[in-house]
């Protein structure tokens, strides 16, 4: 039996079976602390009867607000054990945002540590708060058996997992529920692509992120060792990773082009390092050359939306020659490119990315107008995710990236697409990184800026790295500037901010 062919097993229930059968092997390390199989599904159980001693049942959500810990991952796996949703909240949300969130939510209870209760300082939070950080004080004399709840498969397969919020700019983001269902999808796809009880997996990002979960998820699902740093700092990294024999990570683009800067990366020993993957933000080709160059282990890029729909994986080991693109749609999922008109684009031509796969939200919480918003729906009545981005297939079926449609600049006419000014500018032997945004022109109605971030002790000059872009671009193409920035503005999850340096143009500073 092929891994995507696995039958349905609640997550909870996974957790449990490691807990009897893997007892003794390590489960979660974080910090010097490590929790073994046997502790950490004990830990969650006794969350599960809690949950139950308080009421919550299947179908019902709690909130978390807090750093990644051992309790903050037993309260993840506890509510799933009794079939409760998580709504994990960010912690780059303002106080209103928080609280306008857990209404939203729905949620029972809110478990936050000191940090999480910091942030929530003039927020009137109208459900329960508990402390994780004195967790066994709520636990009580909850007992380590999980009250298991009557639910066949399919009951269990229509229950929302999680919720998921953006950390959002302005009013309330959006909750994006998922199901069991869907996580499942997730698992299974995790555990082909070698998530097993022998990984070691590495994660520095944010328990509140999809990125972190596909990852931490599939690799407690199938038994394996889950190490998580706090907060990502590169040479910390390096040294947790050669300590734990980490076979496994996740990271974002920036992460990487950090780690590769350190001074001491060749000096580490990273060769259990059999598989690292990369999601979230766009990753650039030279960038990902150099991590197939001088970083251990195979490289996986996944494309794709928290909301689902469709996603493609790069194995970028095996397709050296298509590092500029986001690689081939995942088996099982089907994307397609559209035009304005909502008509699928001819291959070569670019269009918006939608997709379809069993990996799919249920919606947008409380939102159905923001669901059916972002779906369309195929000629035969399937429902395909809008993602927003622009891109084009080339011959061989491999997708690029152009853009995001609302960041596409309208230059006399003519559609510019950022991606392919970015690639031009990082070509420079000055240019560490690049973000291109549109400005308003009297005369093209926009024109092109560019923001280059210069490498390290390069004597970079603005003007020399447009002509040398420019040079590379197409007439309509053509940068009418270069700015120079020590830095581009980012999200917790290394995304580029491009609003933020649009703004930076407005006000005339950067």
């Amino acid at each position: 039996m092929s891994a995507r062919d696995l039958p349905f097993v609640p997550m909870g229930a996974l957790v449990a079976a490691h807990g009897r059968d893997r007892a003794e092997a390590p489960a979660l390390t974080v910090g010097e602390a490590t929790w073994s199989w046997g502790r950490l599904a004990a830990h969650a159980a006794r969350v599960a009867s809690a949950l139950a001693r308080e009421g919550l049942m299947p179908g019902d959500a709690v909130a978390t607000l807090a750093g990644s810990s051992h309790a903050h991952v037993a309260l993840w796996l506890g509510a799933l054990m009794r079939g409760v949703a998580v709504a994990p909240l960010p912690t780059s949300a303002t106080a209103e945002q928080l609280q306008a969130m857990v209404a939203d939510s729905g949620a029972r209870l809110l478990f936050r540590d000191a940090a999480g209760a910091g942030m929530l300082a003039g927020a009137e939070v109208a459900v329960r708060q508990v402390a994780l950080d004195a967790l066994d004080g709520f636990l009580g004399d909850a007992p380590a058996e999980a009250p298991v709840p009557e639910l066949d498969a399919a009951a269990w397969q229509a229950l929302p997992f999680n919720i998921i919020y953006s950390s959002g700019t302005t009013g309330v983001p959006k909750g994006i529920v998922h199901s069991h269902a869907m996580r499942f999808a997730h698992l299974v796809g995790g555990r082909a692509a070698g998530y097993d009880a022998s990984a070691v997996t590495l994660l520095s990002t944010p328990l509140y992120s999809n990125t972190t979960l596909v990852a931490a998820l599939p690799t407690l699902a199938w038994g394996g060792h889950l190490v998580l740093m706090p907060k990502f700092d590169a040479g910390e990294w390096l040294k947790l990773a050669e300590r734990t024999r980490a076979t496994h990570t996740m990271l974002v683009p920036v992460q990487y082009r950090r780690l590769l800067a350190h001074p001491d990366f060749d000096r580490f020993d990273l060769s259990a390092l059999k598989t690292k993957f990369a999601t979230s933000a766009p990753f650039d080709a030279a960038l990902k050359r150099e991590v197939l160059d001088r970083f251990p282990g195979g490289l996986i890029e996944y494309y794709g939306m928290t909301e689902g729909g469709g996603g493609t994986v790069l194995v970028a080991h095996d397709h050296p020659d298509k590092l500029h693109t986001v690689g081939h749609p995942i088996p099982g999922h089907e994307i397609l490119l559209i035009g304005e008109d909502g008509a699928p684009v001819p291959v070569g031509e670019v269009g918006e990315i939608v997709g379809h796969s069993p990996a799919t939200m249920l919606g947008y919480a409380n939102r159905p107008e923001a669901t059916a918003a972002t779906q369309w729906r195929h000629p035969d009545g399937r429902i395909f995710i809008r993602t927003g981005d622009l891109g084009r297939f080339d011959a061989d079926g491999f997708l690029e990236i152009v853009g995001r449609s609302k960041d596409m600049i309208i230059s006399g006419g003519f559609n510019v697409y950022p991606a392919d000014l970015e690639a031009a500018l990082a070509a420079h032997p000055d240019v560490e990184e690049a973000a291109v945004v549109g400005a308003p022109s009297a005369e093209w109605g926009e024109t092109p800026v560019g923001f280059v971030v210069p490498r390290a002790g390069a004597e970079a000059d603005a003007e020399a790295i447009r002509a040398f872009a420019n040079a590379r671009l197409g007439k309509v193409q053509r940068l009418s500037a270069v700015r120079l920035v020590e830095a581009l503005p980012r999200s917790a999850i290394g995304k580029v901010l491009k609003r933020e340096l649009r703004e930076m143009l407005a006000r005339g500073t950067g």
